[in-house]
């Protein structure tokens, strides 16, 4: 199977390593020319050349630049070709983006994908929406990237439905970062306690709060005992927002999560020691630049400004 991948950054480029490596072709696409297959958008789908299926694009790029990417790509694929937008988008303008590929009879499929800079050697959790009929034709693509075993994916519902999944999904990140954060906060300022780090590590087994972040969290502790070399600041990139306005919309109480998207806007306000653990684990999950103390640019953030 072919597929043209769009966007080739932390988690594309890793993408595209594991779908070759189980045996696909993936033509890749980056303003990066250093990483990319070919010269531009016309050039990768001109390389997609099997005549038995649907060439198939997946649009990996940060959100404002989803729009002019799927425009141009309604102008090169022809009818029952397939477009997946794995961007972390909202789930609002899947139908939109839908209807507008729909015109040119071109199908659309929405991923959200979780695994962060580690889904190469872990696998990806896939959440999709999208007809059934389209999922099972990309369901060599989805194999491909999801974790070994019965899960890490699922076909969640119509258009829509896998971006308003892992939009929820993030949201419960939020709170979950958070909860470990004011523990760390919590343990530091007691005398009482002799290592931190040390604690955290003994929760990793026969605890009911182990898990992946947990661990992601002993890491950072082990590079950086009191995470000294962090600066206590966490953007939001979206989705916990847009979880939260979600909610109110369908009057369902989410304060945990709620909670958790205040604390980072409190970060731009002064330097959390919980927030330099929000800070860390995002660092270890997603490859996000750790900003130290001693970083020039952290005293010039501009305080309290939104950033989506």
């Amino acid at each position: 199977m072919e597929l043209g991948l769009v966007g080739l950054g932390k988690m594309g480029g890793n993408m595209r390593e594991r779908i070759r490596e189980a045996g696909l072709t993936v033509i890749g696409y980056d303003r990066d020319q250093a990483l990319s297959d070919s010269k531009d958008l016309a050039d990768m789908v001109g390389q997609l050349t099997a005549t038995d299926q649907p060439k198939v694009v997946w649009v990996m790029v940060p959100v404002q630049a989803i729009d002019p990417v799927i425009t141009e790509l309604s102008e090169l694929l022809s009818p029952g070709d397939i477009v997946i937008d794995g961007g972390n988008s909202r789930w609002t303008d899947d139908t939109r983006r839908a209807a507008q590929l729909a015109e040119k009879g071109i199908k659309f499929v929405d991923c959200g994908v979780s695994g962060g800079v580690w889904g190469k050697e872990n696998g990806y959790a896939l959440m999709c929406g999208g007809d059934a009929e389209t999922i099972g034709t990309l369901m060599p693509i989805f194999e491909a990237l999801k974790p070994e075993g019965e899960f890490g994916f699922v076909h969640a519902g119509q258009v829509g439905a896998g971006h308003f999944t892992k939009m929820v999904h993030n949201g419960i990140e939020y709170a979950i970062m958070q909860a470990y954060a004011e523990g760390f906060e919590l343990l530091e300022a007691a005398d009482i306690v002799d290592s931190v780090p040390e604690a955290f590590d003994s929760w990793r087994e026969g605890t009911v709060i182990r898990s992946w972040l947990l661990d992601l969290m002993v890491n950072a502790l082990k590079e950086d005992t009191h995470l000294d070399k962090i600066r206590g600041y966490a953007d939001d990139s979206g989705e916990g927002r847009w979880t939260v306005e979600a909610a109110i919309d369908l009057a369902v109480p989410v304060p945990a999560i709620a909670a958790s998207l205040f604390a980072r806007f409190a970060s731009r306000q002064e330097d959390s020691p919980a927030m330099k653990a929000i800070a860390a684990m995002r660092n270890q999950f997603g490859g996000h630049a750790v900003k130290g103390a001693e970083d020039p640019s952290y005293a010039s953030v501009p305080k309290g400004k939104p950033n989506s």
